[in-house]
């Protein structure tokens, strides 16, 4: 009889250290601390209502939003001149940015139409349809990832645009809400996160927050002061000539060129 109870002890303890070790193992650990260094400072447009930023060969590309003032444009990264600007129809509210074989993707935020240009030339070459919010957009390689306000990162085919699947972001096992711009960099996904001066980097894999970036510093007391509420930090861009990015706001005067670095 002591035994059995013995027996049935030790199994009940196995059990419970298992699962212990288990839940564990998937506990999500603090993300970095991370903040920006700043490197070097550029002019940008301050009417630019930027909502998508890449760079590609040293160029730099953008895209800008609201009714009546959405674009996509060419911009001379060390004088922010902007070389060429194709402008969207008054309808069309201009949101991520991304750049696929040859061809330059932008997002709408609610109108569900993703618009295709070539890269050489900006001419609008063709569109897509999806539904909810567009705002952020990059592509990894093989696919786009896109962001819509939520805590989801949106897979989606590069040929067809048709969603693979969705994944949740999460920190320390709550959700990440109101990603906005982002940029695919190997195997992480940087997004802003909307009304704060903060950048978080994902893993693509599983959604897992690795590191939240404080961008707090890029403009100075004054600058912020000068800004409207909606001047708010957007717009992401990795250089993959020396891993450094370039960051921007809506409104802003200034890109900046960072490093990210322990806190």
């Amino acid at each position: 009889m002591w035994r059995s109870r013995g027996r049935t002890a030790c199994a009940l303890l196995s059990v419970l250290v298992v699962a212990l070790a288990r839940a564990a193992a998937t506990a999500e650990a603090p993300p970095t601390q991370m903040r920006t260094e700043v490197l070097e400072s550029y002019p940008h447009d301050p009417k630019a209502f930027t909502q998508g930023l890449l760079l590609n060969d040293g160029k730099l590309y953008e895209s800008t939003g609201l009714y009546g003032h959405s674009s996509v444009r060419e911009v001379e990264l060390t004088t922010g001149k902007v070389l060429r600007l194709v402008d969207l129809p008054s309808n069309l509210f201009g949101e991520g940015l991304a750049l696929a074989s040859g061809k330059l993707f932008q997002l709408t935020w609610r109108e569900g139409v993703a618009l295709t240009y070539d890269l050489a030339t900006l001419t609008k070459n063709g569109q897509f349809t999806y539904s909810g919010d567009g705002w952020g957009l990059c592509f990894d390689g093989t696919q786009f990832i896109q962001t819509d306000g939520t805590q989801r990162l949106i897979f989606r085919d590069p040929t067809t645009f048709a969603v693979t699947r969705q994944l949740a972001v999460t920190q320390e096992g709550k959700p990440v809400m109101s990603l906005n711009e982002i940029e695919c960099v190997g195997d992480s996904v940087y997004a802003n996160i909307w009304m704060t001066n903060r950048v978080v980097e994902i893993a693509k894999l599983n959604g897992i927050v690795r590191a939240t970036i404080d961008a707090s510093n890029l403009l100075s007391a004054d600058e912020r002061d000068a800004l409207e509420r909606e001047a708010i930090l957007n717009g992401i861009a990795h250089d993959p000539a020396n891993g450094t990015f370039l960051l921007t706001g809506k409104l802003w005067p200034k890109v900046f060129r960072v490093r990210f670095v322990p806190k």
